[in-house]
């Protein structure tokens, strides 16, 4: 997949105004971007003019995500090596989403109690187990800090 990536920039050159390699080339850079913190909850479906579409599973996600378009933006045109995207737009579409829970006996009571950014963070960690003990650790320890604020 990363020999994939870094041939996007001049795979893109090279095709010139092919519509379909370039959609296909913005969703395989959102995916990337997104990494596996992301990738069940905010999915590409396609890039209308210069618009990559994002499916999301509800007004939350879309609420969590929409403060990140910005970065999320430069990240994918980063990988394309240009500004292939303009605009992100996120909408809503359970069915095109996989939620997918932590085992119910060390997860937090919902994912989307874990904020977008703790997401990303988390998705760098490779080891599933090791991903899961750190979103628990982080999410109980933002619990703590609201009561003693309350």
């Amino acid at each position: 997949m990363d020999d994939l990536l870094k041939a996007l920039p001049s795979l893109l050159r090279s095709v010139g105004d092919a519509q379909e390699v370039r959609e296909a080339a913005a969703i395989a850079a959102w995916k990337h971007a997104a990494g596996d913190g992301l990738r069940d909850h905010a999915v590409p479906i396609s890039l209308d003019d210069r618009t990559l579409v994002v499916a999301v599973a509800d007004e939350a996600w879309q609420k969590q995500l929409q403060t990140m378009t910005g970065q999320m933006l430069f990240r994918v045109n980063s990988i394309l090596g240009q500004s292939v995207v303009g605009r992100i737009e996120l909408r809503i579409n359970p069915k095109l989403t996989t939620m997918r829970a932590l085992p119910k006996k060390s997860s937090p009571k919902s994912n989307n109690e874990v904020p977008l950014d703790l997401w990303s963070a988390a998705s760098a960690i490779k080891d599933k187990q090791l991903r899961q003990k750190f979103l628990l650790a982080a999410v109980g320890s933002m619990k703590r800090l609201s009561k003693e604020k309350a």
